[in-house]
């Protein structure tokens, strides 16, 4: 079997590709892995180098939008297992443009190369952020798409173009939508990674507003878990929510990465909120769960504990990038 995962250099698909080619995934034990990406600022090629010697392994760098790229890489495939986005909300607030462009032309670019090339399946990686907020209870995979940052429209406009290739032209597409991820790779920027980084530093760190907002956490192994089951498994022109079970507030977090560290509250510094911040995300992963027999693995108190202990014996991965990248110091 050929699989072609596109941003398999960022943070969640790089877990994909190694985790797939490292053996992880019975179902897809002799799989070849293309991982086609565009190494923009969070794609890092040295995420893959514990794989990159195998002989099940290509690279090729390149973009999502060039359709000429996509009809000489996708032919021969099987499946496609699409990371690849624009993914932080906070730069989607000051740019949209690029967000528009990658996460929704360049889906559709992705899926009609992998519809002219007869490709047989299409997972297509979302995010719970498409449902915008709610107050209580959690979202089923029917909920209304109601998004609210430039980014999370972008990921609902690119949900909507996977949909509609699968009503359209029968294609076999595969929906999954996660909640927020936290591991070992993932870009300085990101919260976790950054309160981290910065404690490390003796720097404060960011909490947003009251720190009331709330936000379910997922392991990236758990995710990537997930994502395998739906590509095995899963059925043609479905929706997969995949969770991780612990919601916690943004204050909650911080406090708990601050107890890690042997950090004070004094090192919390308060900045003004996100424009149009989501108070609270929360997916029903009942339909995987009896589906497909997903359940997230690991607790997150020892993936806290093992994620900051990856930041502390790794500074030769963030210290480069968190340097040449404003928004991630």
């Amino acid at each position: 079997m050929r699989i072609l995962v596109t941003g398999a250099a960022g943070f969640i698909g790089s877990n994909f590709a190694r985790r797939m080619l490292q053996g992880s995934y019975p179902a897809f034990a002799d799989a070849d892995v293309t991982v086609l990406d565009k190494l923009t600022y969070a794609g890092n090629i040295a995420n893959l180098d514990p794989v990159a010697d195998s002989p099940r392994y290509r690279f090729v760098e390149g973009d999502i939008c060039d359709a000429a790229l996509l009809a000489d890489v996708m032919p021969g495939h099987d499946a496609v297992v699409h990371f690849a986005a624009e993914s932080h909300v906070d730069r989607s607030i000051t740019g949209a443009a690029d967000f528009v462009l990658t996460n929704v032309l360049g889906t559709q670019q992705l899926l009609q190369a992998a519809l002219n090339a007869d490709v047989d399946r299409f997972v297509h990686v979302s995010t719970d952020e498409v449902y915008g907020s709610i107050e209580s209870g959690s979202w089923p995979e029917d909920w209304p798409l109601q998004p609210n940052s430039p980014y999370s429209a972008s990921k609902a406009g690119s949900d909507l173009i996977a949909r509609s290739y699968a009503r359209t032209f029968g294609m076999d597409v595969r929906i999954t939508r996660c909640s927020n991820n936290y591991g070992p790779y993932q870009f300085p920027e990101k919260v976790i990674p950054l309160f981290v980084t910065n404690l490390m530093d003796g720097l404060p760190v960011p909490l947003y507003g009251e720190g009331n907002n709330v936000r379910d956490w997922l392991h990236v192994d758990d995710h990537c878990n997930g994502i395998q089951l739906v590509l095995d498994g899963g059925r043609a022109g479905e929706v997969y929510n995949i969770g991780g079970g612990t919601e916690l507030t943004n204050k909650e977090l911080t406090f708990m990465i601050l107890e890690a560290m042997g950090a004070g509250e004094e090192m919390v510094k308060r900045v003004a909120d996100r424009k149009g911040h989501d108070l609270r995300y929360s997916v029903d992963i009942s339909k995987i769960s009896a589906e497909l027999g997903y359940a997230p693995a690991v607790p997150f108190e020892q993936g806290l504990a093992e994620t900051i202990e990856w930041y502390q014996t790794n500074e030769d991965w963030w210290r480069p990038l968190k340097a040449n990248t404003p928004a991630a110091r």
